[in-house]
């Protein structure tokens, strides 16, 4: 059995991290899923004879859309790109806007701000003008990825910007899930829940998805903007009476404007193209490939992807110091690779901090390692795959043994910044952030655990 140094343990859990984000690379993935075989464009497991093909029209949201968008302009090359008029739009974050020939990438909203604006407004009505303007014999290709709800808005008739920040901040801040943000999302688009889709006048569509909602359900991804929705105005309500959403009165205009479509349905125009969603990347191809590395480095490891909702990132983060304990003492693995998505309840706005939900669950776990006397040989890493973290430049953190020996005989300064949910301002002054930048994909976040067994 290896004998690891802390110092060795630090670096091992970041290499095994950025293995697993450099795995769902978005422009690598899309460029295998997209390939040209003499006369014929390969999408997944569909060939298109490029003879009778019309344009090539692609558009689509999300974090991974930058490097999704460029993997298709180096898939097709530019003799195809001229000769098929590519042309495209994505609406993407601030941060992740470059230079693309063909494609253009629209910031959609600021970085470190995951909320609709004016911008995201704009660019999903160009969208919905671009695609219902394609011809029978175009083909539309439709590039989705993590963080495209809030980045594709375009609000049903009675709803404003307002109205669509203000329900997505009250939700967000109740510790609603994924499934349920997108749920009253759906209910508030023309373009989610299969609006986009319907919008389409090509006779075919194709959906590359990077997925970032555990189990990969396809209306939930970006909330469904190419996938008949299975919910409704009345599901909408049904999240928000959970969340007692009505007794706000800046939600109250967007329950009556639910009230009214369940009183009055209106039904959806029919979907006159042939659609095909394809999930080309997600959680468990990033820890598969953090395993593979972890395995080359020496370390005996487990691995799990969540397929279902996780709980709270303070319950994951003291249920993995918890695992440290019992991995530290026993034969067995000495390094845990887990995917998934956890929640956060934020503290009153009049004493939180800043921090996302990764940063929170590394200072869980690090404040239980100090209650069960663990100071010593095990590294807790968390980070978002695409590299953002609530409303921070993080993606996550990490908490290793010199840290922990620093706050040993201060237990009370770990639970406070616990409870402000500032765990970023926490982190930062010790270099224990992680920073990587945008990371042009996303599929939840992947967490390293790793020990210097002691038996």
């Amino acid at each position: 059995m290896p004998d690891r140094s802390n110092d060795q343990l630090l670096h091992d859990a970041c290499e095994i991290w950025q293995a697993g984000v450099a795995a769902v690379d978005s422009s690598r993935l899309v460029s295998e899923a997209l390939t040209v075989v003499d006369d014929h464009l390969q999408v997944g497991e569909e060939s298109f004879d490029l003879v009778k093909l019309g344009r090539i029209i692609v558009v689509g949201c999300g974090k991974a859309g930058a490097g999704m968008a460029a993997g298709v302009v180096e898939a097709l090359g530019p003799e195809l790109a001229e000769a098929k008029q590519l042309t495209g739009w994505i609406n993407v974050p601030a941060d992740c806007v470059r230079s693309l020939p063909y494609i253009h990438l629209h910031g959609a909203r600021p970085a470190g701000r995951n909320e609709p604006t004016m911008e995201g407004i704009e660019g999903s009505e160009h969208i919905l003008k671009l695609v219902s303007t394609a011809a029978p014999d175009d083909l539309v290709i439709c590039l989705i990825s993590g963080g495209g709800s809030a980045l594709l808005p375009a609000p049903v008739d009675g709803v404003t910007l307002a109205d669509k920040q203000a329900v997505t901040r009250f939700l967000s801040a109740a510790g609603a899930n994924i499934t349920e943000l997108n749920t009253v999302r759906k209910a508030l688009s023309r373009i989610k829940g299969g609006g986009l889709a319907r919008a389409c006048r090509s006779k075919r569509l194709i959906a590359l998805i990077i997925s970032d909602v555990l189990g990969d359900p396809l209306d939930v991804i970006s909330s469904g903007p190419t996938v008949p929705t299975t919910t409704g105005p009345a599901e909408a309500l049904e999240v928000l009476r959970r969340f007692d959403a009505g007794a706000h009165e800046n939600l109250r205009p967007v329950v009556r404007v639910l009230e009214n479509l369940i009183a009055s349905p209106q039904p959806h125009a029919a979907v006159e193209c042939e659609v095909t969603n394809l999930v080309i990347g997600n959680n468990a191809v990033a820890v598969d490939a953090a395993g593979v590395v972890a395995e080359r480095l020496g370390y005996s490891h487990a691995m799990i992807s969540a397929t279902a909702p996780e709980g709270t990132a303070e319950d994951l983060g003291r249920h993995l110091a918890d695992m440290a304990a019992r991995m530290l003492n026993k034969e067995g693995p000495d390094c845990l690779i887990s995917g998934g998505e956890p929640t956060v309840r934020l503290a009153e706005e009049s004493i939180r901090g800043k921090g996302g939900r990764n940063q929170q669950l590394v200072l869980a776990a690090m404040q239980r390692c100090l209650e069960l006397g663990i100071q010593d040989d095990v590294v807790i890493l968390s980070g978002g795959t695409d590299g953002e973290d609530g409303p921070t430049d993080a993606a996550g953190a990490v908490a290793d043994a010199k840290l922990m020996q620093l706050f040993a005989d201060r237990p009370d300064d770990v639970a406070e910044a616990l409870r402000r949910n500032d765990a970023y301002h926490f982190f930062q002054p010790y270099g224990a952030l992680l920073q990587t930048g945008p990371t042009h994909t996303n599929v939840c976040d992947v967490r390293v655990l790793v020990v210097n067994r002691r038996t």
